[in-house]
C-alpha cells in the first residue's frame, strides 16, 4: 500500500524525533552515571563520636571530600552496638551517597546475634578497607609474666584461678581471648564482662581481674604510665604498632587476631561507584600522613579492593560463628 507523500513525511519525521529523544536520554543517563558525586555523601558512624569507627571516618571523609571535589559529611548515629546505624544504611537508597563506616565488631556481631537488622555480607556493598590493627595482650603489675611464654605457663600453672576482662558478652575483646584459649587448647581462664572498655580497664589495673585484650588506644595510655604491663601484641609477626612487644604466636603458634576498620554502602550500589569510592580511598590510605595518623591511632593503613575487602568480610563471619559455637561464646 502507497502512502501519500505528506504521510510518509510525517512518520520519518516522528522516527527521527523519537530516536534524537533516545539518544538524549541514554546520554543523560550516562552522563548521570559518570557525574558522580554530585551531591553531598554522607557517611554514618553507627558509635558515639570519639571512638576509633569515627576518629578514622573523620581522617578519611575529609580527604575523600578534597578527591571527590563533593561535600562529605559524618553523621554519628550509635546503637545497639553498632547496628542500628548499619541498619539504616543497609536500607538506604544504593546510590553511593549514604556510607557506612564499620569494624570487625561488625562480624562479631553476627556471630552472635541472630537477629541483625542487616545481613552483613548480602545486605551491604564492600566499599574499601581503612586499615588493621592488632591487639595489645595486657596483665595487671602484679601478675608474674613479662612475655607470651610466661603468660601462657602461669595461667596454666593455676588453672581456673584466673580471669580475663572484656567490654561485654559477644565482644571482639571476648572474641580475642577465646581464640587464644581455643589455639592453646587447656588455656583454664573465666570471662567476666564490663559494661564497656572503662571498667575493664579500671578493674584491671586494681586486679579484680588478671589479663585483657584490646586495642592500643584503650591499653597503651595506662601501659606508658606504668599502671599495667604488656606482655604481647596479638599480630602474627612484630607490628609498628607497638614494635617493642612480642608477638603471642611466638608461645602461640598460629594466633592472630586483629580489628579491621572499612566503609560500606547499600548492597546494589552501582559498581563504577563503588570503583570510584575504592580508589579515592586507597588514594588517601597512600599518603604518608595519613598513614602516620593511623600508626598514632594503633592502626595500619590497608588499602584493598572492593573484592578483597567482601572476602574478609565473609570469611571473617564464618570464623566467628564457628569459634562462637566451638567456645560457646553469646552476647547474653
Amino acid at each position: 500500500m502507497q502512502f501519500p507523500s505528506s504521510v510518509r513525511f510525517r512518520f520519518g519525521f516522528r522516527l527521527r524525533t523519537l530516536a534524537v529523544v533516545a539518544a538524549a536520554t541514554l546520554a543523560g543517563t550516562a552522563f548521570a552515571q559518570g557525574a558522580f558525586p554530585s551531591k553531598t555523601i554522607t557517611i554514618v558512624v553507627p558509635y558515639p563520636a570519639g571512638g576509633s569507627n569515627d576518629t578514622f571516618a573523620r581522617q578519611v571523609a575529609k580527604e575523600l571530600g578534597d578527591e571527590l571535589k563533593q561535600p562529605v559529611i559524618i553523621d554519628n548515629r550509635p546503637g545497639a552496638s553498632g547496628n542500628t546505624g548499619t541498619g539504616q544504611v543497609a536500607r538506604a537508597t544504593p546510590d553511593g551517597y549514604t556510607l557506612v563506616a564499620v569494624s570487625s565488631s561488625m562480624t562479631t556481631n553476627a556471630a552472635v546475634q541472630t537477629r541483625l537488622p542487616f545481613d552483613p555480607v548480602k545486605g551491604l556493598a564492600p566499599v574499601a578497607m581503612f586499615a588493621k590493627g592488632p591487639f595489645i595482650v595486657a596483665v595487671n603489675n602484679e601478675f608474674p609474666a613479662k612475655t607470651p611464654a610466661e603468660l601462657i605457663a602461669a595461667i596454666k600453672a593455676k588453672p581456673g584461678q584466673y580471669n580475663y576482662a572484656s567490654s561485654g558478652s559477644g565482644s571482639v575483646n571476648q572474641f580475642g581471648t577465646e581464640l587464644l584459649k581455643a589455639k592453646v587448647g587447656d588455656l583454664q581462664i573465666a570471662h567476666i564482662p564490663y559494661k564497656g572498655m572503662g571498667p575493664a580497664v579500671t578493674d584491671l589495673i586494681g586486679n579484680q581481674t588478671q589479663l585483657l585484650i584490646s586495642s592500643g588506644p584503650s591499653l597503651l595510655p595506662m601501659v606508658r604510665a606504668g599502671k599495667l604491663r604488656a606482655v604481647g601484641i596479638t599480630s602474627l609477626t612484630q607490628s609498628p604498632v607497638a614494635p617493642d612487644l612480642t608477638p603471642m604466636a611466638v608461645a602461640v603458634p598460629g594466633y592472630e587476631f586483629e580489628l579491621w576498620w572499612g566503609l560500606l554502602a547499600p548492597a546494589g550500589t552501582p559498581g563504577d561507584v563503588v570503583g570510584k569510592l575504592n580508589t579515592a580511598v586507597n588514594r588517601i590510605l597512600a599518603k604518608p600522613a595519613i598513614a602516620a595518623n593511623f600508626l598514632r591511632e594503633g592502626a595500619i593503613a590497608t588499602p584493598l579492593t572492593s573484592a578483597q575487602f567482601g572476602t574478609v568480610i565473609a570469611d571473617d563471619v564464618e570464623r566467628w560463628k564457628k569459634l562462637a559455637r566451638q567456645q560457646n561464646i553469646t552476647a547474653d
